[in-house]
């Protein structure tokens, strides 16, 4: 029997301590009368004890040649707390540094004190950073849906830019300065990228836990270097812990539309010299602060969301920052780049005025670089062509201070004269889109993509066009209802998010609508990423039940929240593949057998969709046939768009002439 304060463990967990994949934990379960019995969780999720799921694994031949890391992070998950556990690891990284080093937190708990010990000896026989940097990254991975970092090669890049940017660069050294540095990538990134004396890396962070995984990670990156680090605790705006310091370079991945920002504390403060931001665009006021803190020439790159550039409410002080020549440039980056990954975030570039006029002439324009085009949207992990993307923009980037030089494409110098006008949005895609006639190459592959695409649709016709059925074979089935009291599917409703709910760095995974679903399926908003909201998380069946957008797929790619009319189902492996599950739910017959029919917007009924009564084995041909003729779908979807496509630019250069052949 278990006891009491036994470590839980998942089958997830188990497959990755095992080095295998879940179904194999499901199979030995099934297979092996001697297999830990539960000890806590659900039938759907159960979980098991972590010394006796080591102990059979040892004793069964099943555990590979693994460091103690894989049986250390259980043990910082059953902490419980999300705060405990993060100051606990950063503990560790501490006592790896410092073995005789007493406690900094007296928050931890005794469990959570002998945690770090066990921690620190283990570290430092296995490695310490590299044992802290685990630690760290399972921590973040556990804890996604409540926390926003920025992606190490967007915090390579902005540190890039930075550099490139500031005038009157100081031999002696260099400060970098994040007001919200969160567990410390963007920090980190410029001790990497900056191999000069004299560095001084200085970051703020409200939340204590991921102030202290910031120190840690950063104690370990300076090692045996000449770095100066310290990470403050505190609310830069409200509580700024290095007023009166001046910085070289500043970057920021601050808390995107959070209200409570201290607007009304903060109404009369001297760092509001382009105006005080209104309530509603905390993201102004994050501007501000970092201007306030740059030395004369210093850069400041922030990542903003696309909002920024063109809400009504920041039209005066937008236009305040251009006519003083401070936002120098605005990038618009791909979707993907950084949480939440279905935006296209935006890079704005400030510099500070210099000491001496003569350093730069006065500013006459502004760069707008439209990067949106190096997203990968078949890409299985979200993020862009970092190389492509870093080559194109710091190309066009240190192009800042030379007009005559020639920019890349879909980079654009646009006059303050057109950017100062009643709106002042500084959009790059509304600039750069009359550049995009498309190239000789691009209509090439274009041509290229359309001909391999018709060759796919030949092969999933020759497929599809052979599949036989049976006149008057008999198939029983059962309703989702039925499934989910057997506990073979978990149901959660989406739910519309309240204002409060899509704030700060704490939740930023995004919204899916059935508005969206009407237009191209890409989610739209955010919303707050806890226990209230259905989130749907990969290899989840998301289903729309509404009439006039009825449709089912598996979710892939990172966590999202579903908004009304949207249902999140989890099925249980051992019972349901989640392909075989949509295939059945995403028939057209289906939806209409549920449906209400009262009028164009009514609701489907999730509960009583029919899905076949199979075996898990015949599960999966169905589900692979499922799969084949989503694919033939999109691919009909996808040729249609391309020769749409070809046809308007076609049509557009035989119109202007000059046809060769």
């Amino acid at each position: 029997m278990s006891t009491p304060n036994a470590v839980p463990v998942s089958l997830a967990e188990i497959a990755r301590i095992a080095g295998v994949g879940r179904a194999a934990v499901s199979n030995w379960r099934r297979r092996h009368d001697s297999f830990p019995t539960r000890i806590g969780g659900t039938d759907v999720s159960p979980q098991f004890s972590l010394s006796e799921v080591e102990q059979w694994l040892r004793d069964n031949g099943k555990l590979k040649d693994i460091g103690g890391r894989e049986f250390l992070w259980p043990r910082f998950e059953a902490l419980g707390s999300r705060d405990e556990s993060g100051l606990a690891v950063a503990e560790s990284a501490r006592r790896m540094r410092t073995p005789r080093a007493r406690v900094s937190h007296a928050e931890l708990s005794d469990k959570a004190i002998e945690l770090v010990g066990d921690a620190a000896r283990l570290g430092r026989s296995e490695g310490p950073r590299e044992t802290f940097e685990f630690l760290m990254q399972r921590w973040l991975e556990t804890h996604v849906r409540q926390l926003s970092t920025t992606p190490a090669p967007l915090a390579a890049l902005m540190t890039r830019i930075a550099l490139a940017v500031r005038l009157g660069a100081d031999q002696s050294g260099l400060t970098v300065f994040d007001p919200a540095c969160g567990t410390g990538h963007l920090p980190a990134a410029a001790v990497q990228e900056y191999n000069g004396p004299g560095l001084v890396a200085l970051g703020c962070e409200r939340d204590p836990a991921l102030a202290a995984l910031a120190s840690a990670r950063l104690g370990f990156i300076t090692e045996n270097r000449d770095v100066r680090t310290e990470i403050a605790t505190a609310d830069a705006l409200r509580e700024d812990p290095f007023a009166g310091v001046r910085a070289d370079i500043a970057l920021c991945n601050p808390p995107f539309n959070e209200r409570d920002w201290g607007y009304e504390e903060l109404a009369t403060d001297q760092r509001w010299t382009h105006g005080l931001p209104p309530r509603t665009e905390p993201e102004l006021a994050w501007v501000q602060h970092l201007l306030s803190h740059l030395k004369p020439g210093g850069a400041a790159v922030v990542v903003l969301p696309p909002a920024v550039a063109s809400r009504k409410a920041g039209r005066r002080i937008r236009g305040s920052l251009l006519r003083t020549g401070v936002l120098r440039a605005v990038v618009a980056l791909p979707p993907g780049s950084a949480q939440p990954h279905s935006v296209s975030l935006q890079l704005w570039i400030l510099r500070a005025a210099p000491d001496s006029p003569a350093s730069a002439p006065p500013s006459q324009d502004a760069l707008l670089v439209d990067a949106t085009r190096f997203a990968r949207p078949g890409a299985r992990e979200p993020g862009p062509d970092w190389d492509a993307l870093g080559s194109f923009v710091l190309s066009a980037v240190q192009a800042l201070d030379s007009p005559d030089d020639v920019l890349p494409e879909s980079a654009v110098r646009v006059p303050l004269l057109d950017l100062l006008d009643d709106e002042v949005d500084v959009t790059p895609g509304r600039y750069t889109a009359s550049n995009a006639e498309p190239s000789s190459l691009e209509l090439a592959a274009s041509w290229g993509e359309l001909g391999d695409s018709l060759v796919e649709l030949a092969g999933h016709v020759q497929h599809l066009s052979k599949l036989g059925f049976e006149a008057e074979a008999p198939q029983t089935t059962a309703t989702v209802g039925d499934l989910v009291k057997a506990g073979a599917v978990t149901l959660r409703a989406g739910q519309q998010p309240s204002e409060t709910t899509a704030s700060p760095r704490r939740s930023t995974v995004p919204l899916l609508t059935v508005a969206d679903l009407l237009m191209d399926g890409t989610p739209s908003g955010l919303a707050g990423a806890d226990a209230a909201h259905a989130i749907a998380e990969e290899g989840d069946v998301v289903v729309a039940g509404v009439v006039r957008a009825y449709k089912a797929w598996v979710h892939e790619g990172p966590p999202m929240a579903l908004g009304p009319q949207l249902y999140a189902l989890r099925v249980d492996q051992e019972k349901l593949d989640a392909n075989f599950l949509a295939g059945c739910l995403r028939a057209p017959a289906n939806g209409r057998q549920a449906g209400t029919h009262a009028s164009s917007s009514s609701r489907v009924d999730i509960r009583r969709l029919q899905v076949l009564q199979l075996p898990l084995e015949e599960q999966a041909v169905y589900a692979e046939t499922f799969r084949r003729l989503t694919g033939f779908e999109a691919l009909l979807t996808r040729a249609d768009t391309l020769g749409t496509g070809l046809v308007r630019d076609l049509s557009d250069r035989l119109a202007a002439g000059g046809l060769t052949a």
